[in-house]
């Protein structure tokens, strides 16, 4: 079930609407741009989300958070010119150890002034005690964010596993939308989406959706 805190955050309410379809064109929770692994400038990025329609974003590359300035000055210049711009929340992707298995952990709608993400965003991944994900989700949690396990079928271990063990150490929710098959344009992978969706609805957790796109389309992977 979710903490106390994950419940009242403003993130929640939007990310508790998050369904097969919700993704590429109204939500896109983990996308990447040049100040990264990514191929778009941040301001490419986000005229394309405002182009998309979107509703709600966050540019979430790795190690780094340089990209939200750029992003809200791109779509404070859309809106001074009419048009409606998507919700911007702050994200980065992390890396972690959870059960002995190197996963990414999507931190989102953190307080960009708190202290405590700065060892996680200086473009590379931390070594030693602070790469468990038990320590990465204290700092998520610390600068008031949610800490959600992206894609959890990529890696060693198997899903069921993992978001047990995200769980367990009191992770917020996880990335159940995503194109395993990394198709051109962007589609939910049916069978091993609906069963990590179903797990987190069972367990009362968070779902999130995105195109983890880094290429030039933000439509696609």
């Amino acid at each position: 079930m979710l903490r106390p805190e994950a419940q009242i955050h403003p993130l929640t309410r939007v990310l508790r609407q998050v369904g097969p379809t919700s993704c590429p064109g109204r939500f896109n929770f983990h996308c990447h741009t040049l100040r990264s692994d990514g191929s778009l400038q941040p301001g490419d990025l986000a005229s394309q989300a405002v182009r998309l329609g979107l509703e709600h974003l966050a540019i979430t590359d790795h190690h780094s958070d340089q990209a939200f300035a750029e992003a809200q000055a791109c779509f404070a210049n859309h809106a001074a010119a009419g048009e409606r711009v998507p919700h911007l929340w702050r994200g980065v992707e992390i890396s972690a150890l959870l059960e002995g298995c190197l996963v990414h952990v999507l931190a989102l709608g953190y307080d960009a002034a708190a202290p405590s993400l700065l060892p996680y965003l200086g473009g590379e991944a931390v070594v030693g005690p602070a790469l468990r994900a038990e320590a990465v989700l204290r700092a998520i949690q610390a600068a008031g964010g949610l800490a959600l396990l992206a894609h959890p079928a990529r890696y060693r271990l198997p899903h069921p596993r993992l978001i047990a063990a995200a769980a367990a150490v009191g992770f917020d929710g996880a990335e159940a939308w995503y194109d395993y098959d990394m198709q051109g344009r962007w589609a939910p992978t049916p069978l091993v989406c609906d069963a990590i969706a179903a797990d987190l609805r069972n367990r009362g957790l968070l779902l999130s959706c995105g195109t983890d796109t880094h290429g030039l389309e933000l439509n696609g992977r």
